[in-house]
């Protein structure tokens, strides 16, 4: 079998039998889509370095609170979900998984983006909503081909001047922050999708000045040309 979901009422930990499938493919450990069953995984076990063959994992919903270093094995990794556990901190080995397009990590304890997350850059969709992040480094612009960048409910002051190379990005949400200003060159991310509602870019629950909000709905001219009569 290359597909394996695995459920139980309480599901504790990962059956051993699990890490004899070397030609698994994907593996569910989630209970997502049935609110009936609460799972309790803390720990997902260093074995998972056996599944070398794994393009998609999911683990949402348990009580992780560490992710091991062999993550960083899984050269086919192309799709990891770990929304609503409690993770604080991620491995450095996570910036091996080069083929990884789709990462998941909202609702958890992350106060910082992590480093290693700016190595991925195969990435093309990164949800960290709902954690305690303050700062995005600069090396976020190594993310190239990112088109979904989801940042809201965090506790962000400033973006870098980096994130404006993200050039690629159709949906930037940074709503619920503590932004009071954007970096000069917003108005430079023209993929966005500035039509109804500026849906693709969210500002709200932010107390901006520097463009205020009813610029920033007005599409990246509006943006652009505020910031040239602001520096004059």
């Amino acid at each position: 079998k290359k597909k394996l979901k695995i459920s139980g009422r309480e599901l504790a930990s990962v059956p051993a039998q699990v890490f004899g499938l070397d030609q698994l493919q994907v593996l569910e450990m989630s209970p997502e889509r049935e609110s009936c069953l609460r799972y309790r995984m803390e720990l997902l076990p260093p074995e998972i370095s056996h599944l070398r063959n794994l393009t998609c994992l999911y683990v949402d919903s348990n009580n992780l609170k560490k992710i091991p270093a062999e993550i960083g094995t899984l050269s086919h990794l192309e799709r990891l979900t770990l929304s609503n556990n409690r993770l604080s901190s991620l491995p450095p080995e996570m910036g091996a998984l080069q083929r990884l397009h789709s990462l998941h990590l909202a609702n958890n304890s992350l106060t910082e983006l992590p480093a290693p997350l700016c190595q991925l850059r195969s990435l093309t969709f990164l949800d960290v909503s709902d954690n305690k992040i303050r700062t995005v480094p600069s090396s976020i612009q190594h993310l190239e081909k990112l088109e979904t960048l989801l940042l809201l409910f965090n506790s962000l002051e400033s973006l870098p001047e980096e994130v404006c190379l993200l050039r690629n990005l159709r949906t930037f949400w940074l709503g619920n922050n503590h932004l009071q200003s954007l970096p000069a060159s917003f108005g430079e991310l023209v993929n966005l999708d500035w039509g109804y509602n500026y849906c693709s870019c969210n500002f709200e629950g932010n107390p901006l000045e520097i463009p205020p909000p009813e610029v920033c709905s007005r599409g990246p001219e509006e943006i652009r040309a505020y910031f040239l009569s602001f520096h004059r």
